[in-house]
């Protein structure tokens, strides 16, 4: 489910670290498949790999239209935050993750000296990304890379993707014919892209390769490597529930916002299990659906996971999940205004982009530039800015 996709530099062969402007075989986007994948082959051979390695990887890829047709569709990050989370969240995962935590003890434990990483975030991506591993995709990897770097929507991401299972294929650990994952290419237990697999990789389990299909050891340890690598604050914690005062400077909400904790609790902020974690960290307030729901404070980590997947429903489910998997309580949903559907969404977006704002794609997402758009508004008709749009909202713009 990871949306991320970080572009980065080609990594090939040991004989790939040429300096130097890209290839003039470089493979272009669009126009005949086969075509696309000679042009790839020769760039890689331009760049350092073997001849008969990237033979054997580009011979026999395919275009899967499934992936393409899985790019396209991502409604299910249409649904509200309570509603999503209900969804992933169920008492048998959080048992599955409490089982699990105590039975890679040593594992955890180890990524906690080496990265600070907490094991509620890795338990949560790795109960969403694979429940627990159990899913992990059925897409050949090699041709969803190839089919997406062929694609002109966004070329520029997966091509760097494909070369790296190319590097991947050299080194023993993929397998072009069989190796399977999630349709944007993402392998292993907690989905991790394979030129994220070269930069971040561990052999936890000390068999001299990365099987992040098949040993949680690899993977857990090679998710915190990569959490780290994205920025990963050791040992600081990520998420806080917290209780809004009545009166509020609403439009002071939402991840646009950085104050310390200590300034937030001064505002009549306060933590719903009584104590602020860290009052000397900066943190936002998330409202996910509005003044009327749940509410949060959002440490510097909180950010890091948008790295990972860009879904703001999607991060903070993982974010509330983790606190959950350590202890935490379940969240007072409060009683949110109604929202809008996917459709009412969009017409939202084109009223707001009307107005000069920018919203990113109409996509009937209620991601960050939309609730940013959104809580000026709000402001400027004399509403309470807390971002979530309503029908009522709608018919007034």
């Amino acid at each position: 489910m990871r949306r991320t996709v970080r572009p980065a530099i080609l990594f090939l062969s040991a004989a790939a670290c040429l300096a130097g402007p890209l290839s003039a075989q470089e493979a272009p986007c669009g126009g005949p498949f086969d075509a696309f994948l000679e042009a790839a082959r020769q760039e890689a051979v331009e760049r350092g790999a073997d001849p008969d390695v990237a033979a054997r990887f580009f011979d026999g890829l395919r275009q899967d239209p499934d992936v393409l047709a899985a790019d396209r569709r991502q409604g299910i990050f249409q649904a509200p935050f309570i509603d999503f989370s209900r969804r992933l969240i169920s008492q048998n995962r959080i048992e599955r993750g409490r089982q699990l935590a105590d039975r890679h003890a040593a594992t955890f434990d180890e990524i906690e000296r080496r990265f600070g990483v907490s094991r509620g975030i890795l338990l949560a991506f790795w109960a969403f990304e694979t429940d627990y591993g159990a899913v992990q995709g059925d897409f050949n990897t090699a041709n969803a890379l190839a089919t997406l770097a062929h694609d002109c929507r966004r070329p520029e991401l997966f091509r760097p993707q494909l070369f790296a299972a190319l590097e991947l294929h050299a080194q023993g650990d993929l397998d072009p014919a069989t190796t399977t994952g999630a349709w944007a290419g993402e392998i292993g237990m907690v989905q991790m892209l394979p030129e994220d697999i070269i930069e971040n990789g561990i052999d936890g389990d000390g068999d001299g390769h990365v099987r992040l299909k098949s040993s949680p050891e690899d993977a857990l340890l090679s998710g915190a490597s990569m959490l780290a690598s994205l920025g990963w604050r050791a040992n600081e914690p990520w998420l806080e529930e917290v209780v809004m005062p009545a009166e509020f400077d609403w439009h002071a909400t939402g991840l646009e916002t950085t104050r310390s904790a200590t300034d937030w609790a001064a505002a009549g902020v306060t933590a719903r299990d009584g104590n602020i974690d860290r009052p000397d960290l900066p943190a936002s307030i998330v409202l996910p659906q509005g003044r009327g729901g749940p509410a949060f404070l959002a440490y510097p980590n909180f950010r890091v996971l948008f790295e990972w997947n860009q879904s703001f429903t999607y991060v903070l489910t993982a974010a509330y999940f983790a606190t959950r998997l350590e202890g935490a309580q379940i969240y007072d949903a409060g009683n949110p205004a109604p929202g809008l559907d996917g459709d009412a969404m969009k017409r939202l977006q084109e009223a707001l982009q009307a107005r000069g704002h920018d919203v990113g794609e109409i996509d009937g997402i209620l991601g960050a530039g939309t609730r940013a758009a959104v809580r000026d508004v709000q402001r400027d008709l004399g509403l309470p800015a807390d971002a979530w749009p309503t029908p009522g909202l709608l018919d007034r713009l």
